[in-house]
């Protein structure tokens, strides 16, 4: 069931709009700007109908600040207002708002442009999946990346958890495509993030494929010493697959894996850490391969088979 957020400060306009809605969305209801914030800093919606007229900060403040914000600016808003000027109207369809809902509410209305707002998230999101999606493996491409990194990086420096980020690559791919051709090649590409899509299965994990043989993925919450054992599983879990190898280069088809574990500032910015974990891939490689390297922001060092 799609979720639906309410920003109203009348407790009565905003219960109203919740019984003409609920019995299709989950609807919640908050009665100021800034616990409207908070909720959608820590849950999902696909809507927000959102008050013009309040104390504090007011409509069109908010909606300005939740186009500012990249964690929010793409959930659709459509204000409820009692002033129905040209001028409030145009500035609030400038600022961002979808659509406008007058008040009285007309049921009927409501649920019209709610439903057709709704579809609309909807088919853009479906979309936006397919066009963040790598044909190949199915896993995250590189825009993707690009922009889940930034905004789950600013999640972390406010909650002020460990982040950990890490770079991995194929081990000698391009003797293996030599020796088995392309076709066999991608079939590899797959076989990795496939196995390594079934380790990183929480929600704050994430994988994408960053381009050729070569995968960023991060996790949320993990001290150093805990990402660098779960990510040994992780390369350990590719060995296990025990596919054959140009005999030149291994038995078996491994990864090299280099990561750095930091718990971020706002004023850190992600791409130098992603720099850090491609210094510790490039130290894995160096080392002799099929291993993991890792560092943290206190320049403890890990290194698997030192």
């Amino acid at each position: 069931m799609e979720k639906i957020l309410i920003i109203d400060d009348s407790a009565v306009q905003a219960s109203y709009l919740r019984s003409i809605l609920d019995s299709d969305y989950d609807v919640t209801m908050v009665q100021t700007a800034e616990d409207g914030l908070l909720r959608l800093h820590s849950e999902d919606y696909s809507l927000i109908l959102l008050d013009v007229v309040m104390p504090g900060m007011d409509g069109f403040m908010l909606l300005k600040k939740l186009q500012d914000e990249m964690v929010t600016r793409h959930i659709p808003v459509i204000l409820i207002t009692s002033l129905s000027d040209i001028e409030n109207e145009q500035r609030g369809l400038t600022l961002g708002a979808v659509d406008y809902i007058s008040k009285p509410f007309h049921p009927m209305i409501v649920k019209a442009r709610v439903n057709t707002h709704i579809k609309l998230y909807q088919y853009r999101k479906q979309i936006e999946y397919q066009s963040m999606t790598d044909q190949l493996t199915g896993v995250a491409n590189r825009r993707r990346h690009d922009r889940h990194s930034l905004i789950k990086w600013q999640e972390a420096a406010r909650l002020q958890i460990p982040f950990s980020v890490c770079i991995f690559d194929i081990d000698n791919f391009k003797k293996y495509n030599d020796m088995f051709g392309h076709p066999a090649g991608d079939t590899v590409i797959s076989a990795v993030a496939k196995t390594v899509s079934a380790h990183l299965r929480r929600s704050t994990d994430f994988l994408a494929r960053y381009g050729g043989e070569e995968f960023v993925a991060f996790l949320m919450g993990n001290h150093s010493n805990k990402a660098f054992e779960y990510l040994k599983q992780v390369r350990q879990a590719v060995e296990d697959l025990h596919i054959p190898h140009d005999p030149a280069a291994g038995q078996w088809v491994t990864i090299s894996i280099g990561g750095v574990t930091t718990i971020p500032k706002m004023e850190d910015a992600y791409c130098n850490y992603l720099k850090v974990a491609d210094t510790m891939l490039y130290e894995a490689k160096r080392s002799g391969r099929n291993r993991v390297v890792w560092t943290s922001e206190d320049l403890e060092r890990w290194d698997e088979k030192a």
